[in-house]
């Protein structure tokens, strides 16, 4: 039964505290106590034309969040609820709602179209509600509906195809909407609402039109009257028509050729002269084109020539026309564009889209380009100079080195003197483009750098002059010298090159991130990530000395950040940020000092100081520290090894509190991979925690709130404890081995042409490998026939993934290491198990043949133990 809820929903929005309060507690109970009533009501008072709007607004948003949620198990719980509703409350619900697309009031009608769409995502996948469309589709057909009950229409079907997927309809019906979609387009509709909601209602259509796009009659209809939609008179159904249009690009790329003429000429007049918003959306679609190209090319097989059927190469065909328009629209920039991080416009979009360009056609791009650098560069006007600059930036990736060697070459002594422009905007550029040469031009390792003993110091000279620069230049002259040092890393005798300047950087870096007049805290953040590069990559011999001295320094800057005065949230969320970028640093000195035996014992002195610190950083509770610290215990676990038993009592609460942290799921996941430092460092010490942490893992697989990125951590640290106290993990076998075999259940029912799913698929699959991995060791002494009742089910594993061709190396790799355990462990116990199964000869020989040694190190190992076990190989 419906009840009168208006004065409820007023009176929630009143500025009385008390009065609001009151208003949402007596709603709270209607809805728990008859929840039916409740959502009736509420649809009863949103189609209600005689009510207030203040009233049938909230009505509507709390309709709409009785349906769904952000978070996973809270949505699912909505949908249960809703489900379970009586199936004649629902019907009433669903006609009130159906009604109200016909109010005079246009917000209504627009949160109504969201509701429905909302209870089809519940119903039409399980085949409820089948007369929905048919009910919309009349308000399209039947003579003399009002424009905007159309429009509200349209608004519906847009919105429930966004909801559902286009496995939810019959072609039958998809034809119908897309009918009344185009007819709504039309240019012969003469209201200018109802053409709009009928080409945003075509985007989200867009998904389900496969078969009518193989229908060349259909596909030339729709063609036409998106290209019509995007010469409309109203800027946002141009933008709309031209979303559609980006849209296609991606989905329906290989019809495109017969429209690409007129598509260029759209595109290229809305870049030229039409609103930002339009002009945004047409260099859009070409960015996108370059995206699908650029998929095509790495599909192809550059031995045969053989190019793919549906590469229609429309970049190299448009590259005359294309590269110009595109150069024009860099000196379209705003005047503030560095301040703000979220600033989007043509310029930025222009220079995005270039550098897909430059990567989609590689060489052909910079004949089109270096004249337009070379004319502009030089000029009075900045935005000259910025644009050329940009130009010259974006072109960086895609052409060959030597095509490249000689015009950055020419250009590096001319980019560096412009560090010192007049303008702002240019030096951000520059800092940009220097950044990025030293990205993808600088590698001494394989024996190429525009970098040389006679210009080093010059270009860091100048770019820790710059550094001091304003905020937003300075971070991107970190980034130079990020890359700058990321290219000496492992570049033999070249890498002692940086070695006499490092003290400098190093003391310049500190400087820059102790700065007071940036507004953000994205500065120091680039600072502190460039001195982890700068220490990370550099030639630990010959740097030891300033590394161990920069140790006192950052434990110091830790210290000091509790003693900041915190008066807000926002004081406590910079405070975070600073906590998460000096333990960020610590880690990386723990790692690198460890690596040698020379240094190592600096760590072992400092541990409890530096432990200390890290407990106090874990005091303050917040989840970005959480994860750095965390990652820093990880690393100082490692480099302390048994010792590291000490500070276990202490920091265990820590680590639980971590593994319990579903919201924060990274923080969760770095939890997983501590224990299993925690594991390597201390082996069976660590079994007094074995319980409690064997626990909390079960929970978090068991956990349906968890992110499913966390469980595939969490059977590799199986696999880590395992081996860590051995025969002990007898008691979490009856656990542990259920979860690891149906995780492989589901494995094998993954969707394969889901990447994401094909992706996580692999992970999962390499973490259950790893996990029987470290159980047979941990038992191969001692309990090995523990795993005999599991071995056929392992077997039948790794049989489906060897005839699986979605998995990667890793999981080869994983799947052949744990086929040797199994021999190495069960020893001639086996030799039944594998009396039909030929597939380890495939797999072992596949293997055997392939470039990475240490795949073929370990298949040769795991062949050794099969034969064995077997006493007569084969």
């Amino acid at each position: 039964m419906a009840l009168e809820i208006t004065q409820y929903l007023l009176a929630a929005q009143s500025p009385d505290a008390k009065i609001r309060t009151e208003a949402e507690s007596a709603l709270g109970q209607f809805r728990d106590q008859n929840l039916p009533g409740f959502l009736l009501s509420l649809s009863v008072e949103l189609s209600n034309d005689g009510k207030p709007t203040e009233s049938r607004r909230l009505a509507g948003i709390v309709l709409k969040n009785s349906l769904d949620a952000k978070e996973a198990a809270r949505k699912e719980n909505l949908i249960q609820q809703w489900v379970s509703i009586d199936i004649s409350i629902k019907s009433q619900i669903k006609s009130f709602l159906l009604n109200t697309l016909g109010s005079s009031v246009s917000e209504a009608c627009h949160t109504a179209a969201q509701v429905i769409a909302k209870i089809a995502s519940i119903e039409i996948p399980r085949k409820e509600w089948p007369e929905l469309i048919g009910l919309l589709l009349a308000n399209m057909t039947q003579p003399d509906r009002p424009a905007s009950l159309k429009q509200a229409t349209l608004e519906t079907l847009g919105y429930v195809c966004e909801e559902i997927s286009h496995h939810d309809l019959v072609q039958d019906e998809v034809n119908a909407i897309l009918t009344a979609v185009v007819q709504g387009m039309n240019v012969s509709e003469a209201n200018p609402e109802v053409r709009l909601a009928a080409t945003r209602a075509l985007f989200n259509a867009l998904d389900f039109a496969q078969t009518n796009f193989e229908n060349e009659m259909e596909r030339n209809y729709i063609m036409k009257v998106i290209c019509d939609a995007a010469l409309a008179k109203e800027t946002e159904i141009r933008q709309a028509a031209f979303e559609c249009l980006v849209s296609i690009a991606s989905t329906y790329y290989e019809v495109l050729e017969p429209y690409m003429l007129r598509i260029f000429e759209l595109t290229s007049n809305a870049v030229k002269g039409d609103e930002e918003a339009v002009a945004l959306q047409a260099v859009e679609f070409w960015s996108s084109i370059c995206d699908e190209e650029m998929e095509l090319q790495d599909y192809e097989v550059p031995e045969s020539g053989d190019s793919s059927a549906s590469h229609s190469r429309f970049i190299e065909k448009a590259l005359p026309t294309l590269v110009p328009m595109l150069l024009e629209t860099l000196l379209k920039q705003d005047e503030d564009q560095d301040q703000d991080d979220g600033t989007w416009n043509l310029a930025m979009a222009g220079g995005t889209c270039l550098c897909l360009v430059a990567r989609t056609v590689g060489d052909a791009v910079v004949p089109l380009v270096m004249p337009f650098v070379e004319a502009n560069i030089s000029k009075t006007e900045w935005r000259a100079r910025e644009a050329a600059t940009y130009a010259f930036g974006s072109i960086l990736e895609g052409p060959s080195t030597e095509k490249l060697s000689p015009m950055v070459n020419a250009g590096l002594d001319f980019l560096l003197s412009a560090m010192k422009d007049a303008n702002g905007h240019v030096k951000d550029t520059t800092a940009w483009t220097l950044s990025r040469i030293f990205e993808l031009l600088h590698s001494p390792a394989t024996g190429f750098s525009v970098i040389t003993p006679a210009n080093l110091q010059r270009i860091l000279g100048i770019l820790l002059d710059s550094i001091k620069d304003a905020p937003h230049v300075a971070e991107k002259v970190c980034g130079a010298i990020y890359y700058i040092a990321q290219g000496y890393e492992d570049a033999g005798t070249s890498s002692s090159l940086l070695t006499p300047f490092l003290r400098d950087i190093i003391t310049n870096l500190i400087a820059t991130a102790d700065r007071t007049d940036s507004s953000d805290s994205k500065l120091r953040s680039s600072a502190y990530e460039t001195l982890n590069e700068v220490v990370r990559c550099s030639n630990l011999a010959e740097t030891s000395q300033m590394i161990v001295e920069l140790l006192p320094v950052m434990m110091s800057k830790l210290e000091q950040t509790s003693n900041l005065q915190i008066v807000s949230s926002d004081d406590r969320e910079k405070q975070g940020d600073l906590q998460a970028s000096l333990c960020g640093v610590l880690q990386v000195i723990i790692q690198k000092l460890s690596s040698a035996d020379e240094t190592k014992p600096i760590i072992l002195q400092a541990a409890d100081q530096i432990m200390v610190l890290f407990l106090n950083v874990f005091a303050c509770r917040s989840s970005t520290v959480h994860e750095e610290a965390m990652l820093a215990i990880g690393a100082l676990a490692y480099a302390t090894g048994l010792e590291f038993g000490k500070y276990m009592q202490e920091f265990y609460k820590y680590l639980e509190m971590g593994l319990q942290n579903f919201e924060e799921y990274q923080v969760c996941a770095i939890s997983v991979g501590v224990v299993g430092d925690i594991c390597r460092a201390l082996d069976d010490k660590v079994l007094p925690y074995c319980d409690g942490i064997m626990t909390l893992l079960l929970k978090d697989l068991s956990s349906g709130e968890l992110h499913r990125s966390v469980k595939p951590p969490i059977f590799s640290c199986f696999g880590d404890i395992a081996l860590a106290i051995g025969e002990h993990f007898e008691k979490y076998i009856s656990y542990a081995l259920p979860m690891m075999q149906s995780a492989s259940e589901v494995c094998a029912q993954m969707d394969d042409n889901d990447e994401e799913m094909v992706e996580y698929g692999n992970q999962l699959r390499r973490s259950i490998f790893e996990a029987y991995s470290g159980i047979l060791q941990g038992f191969k002494n001692s309990r090995a026939d523990l795993m005999l009742p599991h071995a056929p089910h392992l077997l039948q594993f790794i049989e489906l993934v060897a005839n699986d061709r979605h998995r990667d190396e890793s999981v080869t790799k994983a799947a052949v290491a744990v086929l040797g355990d199994l021999a190495d462990a069960l020893g001639s116990n086996i030799k039944t198990m594998f009396k039909d199964r030929a597939f380890f000869t495939e797999l072992l020989g596949e293997c055997l043949q392939s470039d990475d040694e240490q795949l073929k190190e370990t298949a040769t190992w795991t062949q050794g133990m099969l034969g064995r076990a077997f006493s007569v190989y084969g």
